[in-house]
């Protein structure tokens, strides 16, 4: 497949790459949890862990639906069931590559599902998998690597002011001088790295 014309905007290869890349780590991590901390709360306001699964899940389903895309039937499914059909239904979706560059106009302007993929929910899977992690108490999962960290820096600027819309990220929290990167963008992105697990 072609690259984009556009250096900086990912190619659909590039696109489905990531999205299976940090799939596959969200993945690795919801499988490790334990049946008695899905109900930990979470560094999500109001959320539990499995309210943060449930949340993805929701989402993605949304965005296939949207698109005009086959959903996939999660009902009666347990959370980390729901998300491994959802997250099928998702790679199946990136790897078509008419799907993957189907166009529409989005929150932001004209777009493709691809681009809204990496965007918005390839984000959200590694954010997300800290908040779980954070939660459930698997310090081991938490680290983010050092390109993802650059990778939602220069997402999270570009989303502006709409990042801090109620239900994305709260505001910034300040921290002491010479923390880390991934701790800087933890709190850019409104949460706290030295919270204690839920």
């Amino acid at each position: 497949m072609a690259a984009s014309a556009d250096p900086t905007v990912p190619s659909a290869d590039e696109r489905r790459a990531r999205f299976e890349r940090v799939a596959d780590d969200f993945d690795r991590l919801v499988q490790l949890v334990p049946d008695e901390r899905w109900d930990a709360a979470s560094p999500c306001e109001g959320w539990r862990a499995v309210d943060v699964l449930t949340h993805v899940v929701d989402t993605e389903c949304d965005l296939l639906g949207r698109m005009g895309f086959e959903q996939p039937d999660v009902e009666g499914l347990t959370p980390v069931a729901a998300w491994q059909r959802t997250r099928a239904a998702m790679s199946a979706a990136m790897a078509d590559p008419i799907r993957n560059d189907h166009a529409y106009d989005g929150y932001f302007g004209p777009t493709t599902f691809g681009r809204t993929v990496d965007d918005f929910y390839s984000f959200d899977l590694v954010v997300h998998r800290w908040d779980i992690a954070r939660a459930t108490g698997l310090r081991d999962h938490e680290a983010i690597a050092a390109d993802l960290i650059d990778w939602l820096r220069t997402g999270a600027d570009g989303f502006g002011d709409a990042l801090r819309m109620p239900g994305i990220c709260g505001p910034e929290v300040t921290l002491a001088e010479g923390a880390s990167p991934q701790d800087r963008l933890l709190a850019w992105l409104g949460r706290d790295p030295s919270s204690p697990a839920g």
